[in-house]
């Protein structure tokens, strides 16, 4: 990591601009920006990279709240006021932020800030951060009548500026839980709790861990950013992801943002756990992978965006030395595949096409195209050769449906054949392929689901007043799981092609091949969550979810039925949406 120690060196030294920071990753906060983006075609911000910047945000409310053409409810009103509040250092507004009354004349001057400081020169705020649910869940199917699950967090962020050119952030928080069923399968099959590193067992069944991320962040010249590290990034526009996602843990990284004219051009170069030794409860330093990505990003008119994606992936050991990070995939606008090529390197390269295309000013339409492998003879003779590797996705988002304000659906689709983001193994363990496959510390980096997948999501959202929002969705997948095991099971068994893990030279067969082979599995989700907001980012959540696995192999069978409320202060909600 010198080389990273060494760029930021450089960069600190450079740096003339003032920066801001990054929202945090939140799917609720992320939907009113992206709502307005399709409601008035700002192009203000590049939706397919997240998170967004602060300033960006404050600067496309400041706008939209002073352009009287449009016409907005009076929830929009508020939305875009509390975006201004939220991001009250680039805001233009004078009352931006401002308490009405603060605590003790010291705390809470602003809204969303615990306490603040503001000298010439620096800029500082914390805000403590809770997370505490209640839960009961039956699964007849499971054979449990009545369980009791729970989330205990408690922690603190803050972030700031120095000297208006460097921004900083840095979220800690200590986590003890009772999962869902489900979920415990999940963890119990993969070693890993989804979006977290390392944890240890809490009392007889729960789990505790940290959760702990944070980065500074600055401008090199007026019309690049550069962020660096621990926390996750996601790569397009649908509600799931299949280029990146934040499905899986926090993991080092430096990012190169660079808009200019029409074009934003993302490099992210990253270090990552490639396996957690199954949660090893020792004094040892986990296997490393890296990752490389680009993302080009261009508005080809002002309501319609094309994105070129391309990254490779790469462990830290190979079969004849230990390589650390290869230099050559700093380069930041080489191909990989050609780097790749020219070194005989054993790693793993991507490709990828995202569009989005807002219309009517209430319409949003979205997909993806993924390439691992492609070969067009095979594709065409329609043999169902295994590494014919293409996923896509086609999606589309309806705001303000039939004329009713703040009323927004959602449809996806999702198709990932099986096999795909998988590598063969230059590893010990012959069986597993850690160091190059498209997983960070035994999670997937793209779809929760992994692969060999067809899903289908529905969502609606209603915000009837400022501070209520209700959300359903519906998430039905059918997948192909192995015969032994289960999801990414410790014992590989029949390997056909949804764990993306496991080295695809283990695969069942050449051809033949189908999505949904193997254990034929269906999982119906269904959730519905009341948010009610009690002061700013202050939140009761009650919700309920019923989920539904089916299996011809009786150990994916469930029926889980799960009621909870939950209190949350200055943090996003835990989805386990798989």
């Amino acid at each position: 990591m010198r080389i990273f120690t060494v760029t930021l060196f450089i960069c600190y030294v450079s740096a003339s601009f003032a920066q801001s920071t990054y929202t945090p990753l939140d799917q609720d906060y992320y939907n009113i920006i992206d709502r307005f983006d399709i409601k008035a075609n700002s192009g203000n911000i590049f939706t397919s990279v997240k998170p967004y910047l602060r300033k960006d945000i404050a600067a496309l409310a400041d706008t939209l709240l002073k352009d009287s053409t449009f016409h907005f409810s009076n929830v929009d009103k508020r939305n875009l006021k509390y975006l201004q509040d939220d991001n009250w250092e680039w805001s233009h507004s004078s009352d931006s932020g401002n308490s009405k009354k603060s605590i003790l004349k010291k705390l809470y001057q602003k809204k969303d800030a615990f306490y603040e400081l503001g000298t010439k020169g620096f800029q500082f705020q914390i805000n403590p951060v809770a997370y505490f649910t209640y839960g009961k869940e039956s699964d007849h199917d499971a054979g449990i009548s009545s369980r009791t699950d729970y989330l205990n967090t408690r922690g603190a962020e803050i972030r700031g500026a120095i000297d208006g050119k460097v921004g900083f952030y840095g979220l800690l928080t200590d986590n003890q839980a009772l999962f869902p069923e489900y979920v415990d399968s999940r963890i119990a099959a993969t070693g890993a709790v989804p979006g977290e590193g390392y944890w240890k067992t809490f009392k007889s069944n729960g789990y505790d861990f940290y959760t702990a991320n944070g980065y500074i962040d600055f401008n090199l010249t007026k019309h690049i950013s550069t962020q660096f590290g621990q926390d996750k990034n996601i790569i397009g526009d649908g509600y799931r992801s299949l280029m990146l996602s934040d499905y899986s843990s926090n993991y080092l990284f430096w990012k190169i943002d660079t808009k200019v004219w029409k074009f934003e051009y993302v490099n992210i170069y990253a270090e990552m756990v490639a396996d957690n030794l199954g949660h090893y409860t020792g004094d040892i330093n986990y296997p490393r992978k890296y990752m490389a990505l680009h993302y080009l990003t261009f508005h080809a008119t002002k309501n319609f965006d094309i994105g070129l994606f391309e990254n490779i992936t790469f462990g830290n050991t190979d079969s004849l030395h230990n390589r650390g990070y290869d230099l050559y995939y700093l380069n930041p606008i080489i191909f990989y595949n050609a780097v790749e090529n020219g070194l005989g390197a054993p790693d793993k390269d991507h490709i990828g096409l995202n569009f989005k295309w807002n219309f009517l000013h209430h319409i949003s339409l979205y997909g993806t195209i993924f390439l691992d492998e492609f070969n067009l003879s095979q594709i065409t003779a329609g043999t169902g050769w295994w590494a014919n590797k293409q996923a896509g996705q086609l999606g589309l988002k309806y705001i303000d449906v039939l004329g009713i304000h703040n009323l927004d659906g959602q449809l996806e689709a999702n198709i990932v054949p099986p096999y795909t983001y998988t590598h063969f193994s230059y590893s010990s363990k012959v069986n597993y392929s850690y160091y190059a496959d498209y997983t960070n510390s035994d999670q997937a980096l793209a779809d929760p689901n992994g692969a060999n997948f067809y899903e289908a999501i529905a969502i609606l959202k209603y915000q009837p007043t400022y501070r209520l929002n209700l959300t359903g969705k519906l998430i039905y997948t059918l997948i192909g799981l192995d015969s032994i095991g289960k999801d990414y099971g410790s014992a590989p068994g029949q390997n056909w092609g949804s764990n993306v893990m496991l080295d695809y030279n283990t695969r069942m067969r050449d051809y033949g091949n189908f999505i949904g082979q193997g254990e034929r599995t269906t999982i119906e989700y269904l959730s519905f969550t009341a948010s009610y907001q009690i002061t700013h980012n202050m939140f009761i959540d009650l919700t309920a979810i019923k989920r539904y696995e089916k299996s011809k192999l009786a150990v994916y069978n469930s029926n889980d039925n799960i009621f909870s409320v939950s209190f949350r202060w200055n943090i996003a909600k835990r989805l386990q949406e798989f």
